[in-house]
């Protein structure tokens, strides 16, 4: 009788753990991406910032990477993003699946402003983000899109193309 009680309690314990480590592999991915992609030399200056649209967990992963890291002599600012028209000084915008259905106005405010597109939702790869993160056998990955990259003048080293899963 205790036993379906104690593997029920053990479950949801474990729950919130999944969702903690998947959004620290997502902050790292996001941070590694940094080492094989190149921002228009406008970019290069200042603070390297890390849109976060809405609230998601993925924030205090970011937060803790851009205490100890840089990306190349740029400090890492981490900006949660409630209004999309914020976006135009953004590095990286991340949208997390529950904000998926504003990636419209997410696209129209970073258009043409050098601004990685990264989604969490199947499909955005294909159509909006330049990369998508997403699950395969129950392992963090993801998809990316070279031609939505080189339109916001973002240069792609291949050996980011050959790590993830390029789509067009």
């Amino acid at each position: 009788m205790k036993k379906p009680w104690l593997t029920l309690l053990l479950l949801v314990l474990l729950l919130p753990l999944s969702q903690a480590q998947d959004d620290k592999f997502k902050a790292l991915f996001m941070y590694n991406f940094t080492k094989y992609l190149e921002w228009p030399s406008a970019k290069q200056k200042g603070n390297f910032v890390i849109g976060v649209y809405g609230g998601s967990p993925i924030i205090n992963e970011l937060n803790i990477i851009a205490q100890k890291r840089k990306v190349g002599a740029q400090q890492i600012v981490v900006r949660k993003i409630s209004d999309a028209s914020q976006f135009k000084d953004c590095h990286i915008v991340y949208v997390p699946e529950s904000r998926s259905s504003r990636i419209d106005e997410v696209m129209q405010n970073c258009s043409g402003k050098g601004v990685v597109l990264i989604t969490d939702m199947p499909g955005m790869a294909k159509t909006h983000s330049g990369i998508n993160y997403i699950k395969i056998d129950g392992k963090q990955n993801f998809e990316i899109n070279k031609k939505h990259l080189e339109q916001q003048e973002i240069k792609i080293n291949s050996a980011l193309l050959s790590l993830g899963i390029a789509v067009e």
